[in-house]
């Protein structure tokens, strides 16, 4: 059986280290992101208060009857601002819609930049004003957060340091707080009707904030489901398929799902909020060069992250 290799690293050794310590970060975030995809992350800007504040928020925001929230959804931005509610996206490969509903908040530039013209607003919650500021800057400190991290990963990758700064500044990033949703007649689900199917993601990394219960479980290298689980306040961090793609495989993205709860936990609701970040839809999603070898030949075909996205929300059922 192969070792699951999820270390616990401190973020705050790669910002504020020795050279030591932030080589031992960087290695270790590489070593980890090669084997399993998956670290959990300690010291990550977020306070216990702003992470207790924003489930607060999100579990209200889920609690407004089903009329208030369908009115948030809009059609025509593939979920990507807003509402998306029950049985809307399945998981690629699968027919069955997953068990959840989900919320997203998009970039806010504030900085003049004219990629703010392409971006759709945020929809703002008028029943909730306190989510709005909260998940705002929830986004600001994780956004803060995956840029550390993806120095680091340069670094491990033999590039400059700050390779990823302009692509992800202003980045098409997604927060999306997500409800698993009570499961009040199990007898009445569809065989493989499940929280969220076996999927990878599609982004750079994807900085995930707890969850309020178990259920997370990633697909390990030798064909094994294996549980993640976080200490309370960590994040969970893994590899997108567009790192994937860039690093030729070097660094994996690793399948992953969340699994329905005991029968006599499925009346119970779960609640996450995943950071999916993304680069500007410009960026080049092209292998490097010096991650493909005679033994590691290319194994993508060019594209942008902006084609790439589009192509995977169509094939989730977000897109038409």
């Amino acid at each position: 059986m192969s070792t699951v290799n999820i270390p616990r690293l401190d973020l705050n050794t790669y910002i504020n280290g020795t050279a030591e310590e932030r080589k031992a970060f960087s290695d270790s975030i590489g070593k980890a992101f090669n084997e399993t995809g998956f670290v959990t992350i300690t010291n990550h800007g977020l306070s216990k208060e702003l992470m207790d504040k924003l489930y607060t928020q999100v579990k209200a925001l889920f609690a407004l009857p089903e009329e208030v929230k369908d009115k948030y959804e809009i059609p025509g931005l593939a979920g990507q601002r807003g509402y998306t509610g029950k049985n809307k996206e399945t998981a690629k490969g699968f027919k069955v819609p997953d068990l959840k509903e989900f919320w997203q908040i998009g970039q806010t530039v504030t900085d003049g930049d004219p990629i703010k013209e392409t971006y759709p607003d945020n929809i703002v919650v008028d029943e909730q004003p306190e989510f709005n500021t909260t998940t705002l800057e929830v986004y600001k400190k994780l956004e803060a957060a995956g840029t550390h991290l993806l120095r680091a990963i340069s670094v491990y990758l033999g590039l400059p340091e700050n390779y990823f700064d302009d692509k992800v500044h202003n980045g098409n990033s997604i927060l999306r707080t997500l409800h698993y949703f009570p499961i009040e007649n199990p007898d009445a689900l569809p065989d493989d009707a499940v929280r969220a199917g076996a999927h990878e993601d599609i982004n750079l990394i994807t900085l995930l904030i707890g969850a309020s219960a178990d259920g997370l479980e990633l697909l390990t290298r030798d064909n094994t489901w294996f549980p993640v689980t976080a200490f309370g306040e960590d994040l969970v961090v893994n590899v997108g398929d567009m790192l994937q793609r860039l690093t030729n495989n070097k660094l994996k993205s690793t399948t992953h799902r969340v699994v329905n709860p005991p029968r006599e936990q499925m009346k119970n609701s779960r609640f996450s909020v995943p950071f999916f970040l993304h680069p500007k839809t410009t960026m080049d999603l092209t292998s490097l060069p010096s991650t493909i070898d005679e033994q590691h030949p290319k194994l993508y075909t060019d594209i942008t992250a902006g084609e790439y996205l589009d192509e995977r929300l169509r094939e989730i059922g977000l897109k038409k």
